[in-house]
């Protein structure tokens, strides 16, 4: 399995700061292993997807993307290879759903370049596959939280990128839509994208991902096969609060309860 993502002895604090949100990083991401990342508030999650993409910079270390260095890729060149469905985006203006969607098609424009019939139906196909085809001309300001999520999501499937990056895509979905995600990016694994996300939500990385981080003050405190790393003694410890991990008819349930001995 090649390598698709290394990073080495990454530092990083934000201008002004001098917290250290990251801290001495090192992790390689392996091709076709999805992989979530979980932890408290604060943890670095965020900032990690960030330095990833590139719009970030670490202050020390060293990022590759296929065995080669980030400074070497042009910003065009990133937003083919890299798409990041972030936890929101507010937008104030009235675009349609499908117009949304096309900004996907952006790093294959050239400047001031208009979308083509081409990129229009690659965008629709998206909405189709997210379940928002209905909703094509409707603009987004009169769209539900849940919807506008599913609308980030067909917006990176527009961008065709192999690695596509989530930040936390379940946080406004209901249920059904969360049962719908789920099953859209195993189908997407299956297609042989690569697929990075964070989450605080033990059962979605359970159901989807194969390798599991575990992130505290900037730091990997766990790492491993999902179904090992997530257990009782490690998310207790990781969040400070009693968690509980229980098989059940080969599937585990989550507990988090106040009552639950340390």
């Amino acid at each position: 399995m090649a390598a698709l993502l290394e990073l080495q002895d990454i530092k990083f604090s934000y201008s002004g700061s001098r917290q250290s949100v990251l801290d001495g990083l090192t992790l390689t991401i392996q091709e076709g292993q999805p992989l979530a990342i979980l932890g408290p508030n604060g943890s670095g999650k965020t900032t990690l997807l960030h330095l990833i993409l590139g719009w970030l910079k670490p202050n020390h270390g060293s990022l590759q993307l296929n065995g080669k260095r980030f400074a070497d890729y042009s910003r065009r060149e990133l937003g083919q290879l890299l798409a990041l469905v972030p936890q929101n985006e507010p937008v104030s203006f009235e675009f349609s759903a499908l117009d949304y969607v096309l900004f996907g098609r952006a790093p294959y424009l050239a400047p001031l370049e208009q979308p083509s019939k081409a990129d229009q139906s690659i965008a629709f196909a998206a909405l189709e596959r997210v379940g928002l085809s209905a909703l094509a001309n409707r603009s987004i300001m009169a769209m539900s939280g849940g919807e506008k999520q599913m609308l980030l999501i067909a917006r990176a499937l527009a961008q065709q990128s192999q690695t596509i990056l989530l930040d936390e895509p379940t946080s406004h979905l209901d249920l059904g839509n969360k049962a719908r995600l789920t099953n859209l990016l195993r189908e997407l694994a299956a297609e042989g994208h690569n697929l990075i996300f964070t989450t605080h939500e033990p059962d979605f990385a359970l159901a989807l991902s194969e390798r599991t981080l575990m992130m505290q003050r900037g730091q990997i405190l766990f790492d491993g096969p999902t179904s090992t790393v997530i257990n009782s003694a490690v998310l207790t410890d990781l969040y400070g609060s009693p968690v509980e991990v229980v098989a059940h008819e080969g599937r585990f349930l989550i507990r988090w309860d106040h009552q639950l001995p340390c």
